[in-house]
């Protein structure tokens, strides 16, 4: 790696990923739900308390859950619109009307205050992303969907190790899901996780993931051969994505200390530019642990940001903005709609700008993110 340059990210890798995907190779395992498998089931059920299942991606795992909770066309859906393609996908893809819901100025997370006004006949669950590991305000949310017959499913594609009054996100809804794609916090190129929180789920989840089969259950010796049960769909990775992501989990709370770490290095450092009035930190309400995924900045305007990004660019670093909204991409406008004015989603859109945060980010490489927002912006 260049050391002039500054990549966004990085992946990093703990030294055992080569290690066990050979043994995979050497014990001919290398379909999904072999050994690695199962110790990653056991890591995240020991992490969220509930039953998980390995995916090929968050987008599978949110796809699972659309098809779990029997999603039928013209079922509405209250997302934020400041999220993933995936979010929503998931739901259009059983006929689904995604209706978008403003986020809150402090966290950019969903505003509960502004779901039950979107909630109608046709509303049938509520999904927070929980945007750089921060979580929604989960008590809410939670009370809102039970006082309407709502299923949840979290959207904890940026959340692992994360928590809300000292719950794991993930482990709230009816379902979570993860991802780890390089970019998030713990990898294995692409790959996810659905957590499945309520048990009357539990069976059907693991037939909808082995295309509608009953598979599973015939691998544990339950039944004395598999049939087709159900829909489904091929939703489970490879032995070797899962042997690369067991050795992330093994040093998956090094990894999360690690990034905190640089990410409060940049919270201090960015302290009196937030003063200045020139730009906004990110902001972690009391009740939530972070897990340190992102580092964002807002400026004032979206000129400032562009301005900015164009000055990194210059100096070979890379920075970059986030999500187009959904509710104003041309696919977003076809299948949802949005409940309410918009204006915080298009306003923090076109103003935040994220920098680099990895494992291994130095503080000389880190400075030299700082001293470029300053000499722009002081």
């Amino acid at each position: 790696m260049n050391n002039a340059h500054i990549p966004f990210n990085w992946p990093h890798l703990t030294g055992n990923e080569l290690r066990y995907i050979s043994e995979s190779q050497a014990k001919g395992q290398l379909a999904g739900d072999g050994p690695f498998t199962k110790k990653c089931h056991a890591w995240l059920a020991e992490q969220t308390g509930s039953k998980a299942l390995l995916t090929h991606s968050c987008t599978a795992a949110l796809e699972m859950a659309a098809l779990l909770l029997d999603i039928q066309p013209g079922d509405e859906i209250i997302m934020p619109s400041y999220t993933f393609v995936s979010t929503a996908n998931a739901f259009v893809l059983r006929g689904g009307i995604p209706v978008f819901v403003d986020i809150r100025e402090d966290t950019v997370n969903l505003d509960e205050k502004l779901i039950e006004s979107a909630i109608t006949s046709r509303t049938r669950a509520i999904v927070p992303v929980h945007y750089a590991g921060v979580a929604c305000e989960m008590d809410t949310i939670l009370g809102i969907a039970d006082r309407n017959g709502l299923a949840v499913v979290e959207d904890a594609a940026q959340a692992i190790m994360a928590t809300y009054k000292g719950r794991p996100l993930g482990s709230m809804g009816d379902f979570g899901a993860f991802s780890f794609h390089e970019t998030k916090n713990v990898i294995s190129g692409e790959g996810g996780a659905i957590i499945v929180n309520r048990p009357a789920f539990e069976n059907r989840s693991e037939i909808v993931r082995e295309k509608g089969t009953d598979r599973s259950r015939f691998f544990r010796g339950e039944v004395d051969k598999y049939s087709w049960q159900d829909l489904g769909s091929s939703f489970l990775p490879g032995e070797i994505i899962a042997a690369f992501l067991w050795a992330q989990f093994e040093q998956a709370r090094e990894i999360t200390d690690a990034r905190l770490r640089c990410w409060a290095r940049y919270h201090e450092l960015l302290a009196e530019l937030e003063k200045q009035g020139v730009l906004s930190r990110p902001s972690v309400p009391e009740a939530c642990a972070h897990n340190a995924h992102m580092y964002y900045i807002l400026l004032e305007t979206e000129n400032a940001r562009d301005s900015l990004l164009n000055v990194f660019r210059k100096a070979s670093i890379s920075t970059v903005f986030h999500y187009v909204p959904l509710h104003s991409s041309p696919a977003g406008m076809r299948f949802g709609r949005t409940s309410g004015a918009m204006s915080v989603t298009d306003s923090a859109a076109s103003r935040l700008l994220r920098l680099p945060l990895w494992f291994g980010l130095s503080e000389q490489q880190q400075d030299r993110v700082i001293d470029i927002i300053k000499a722009e912006l002081s």
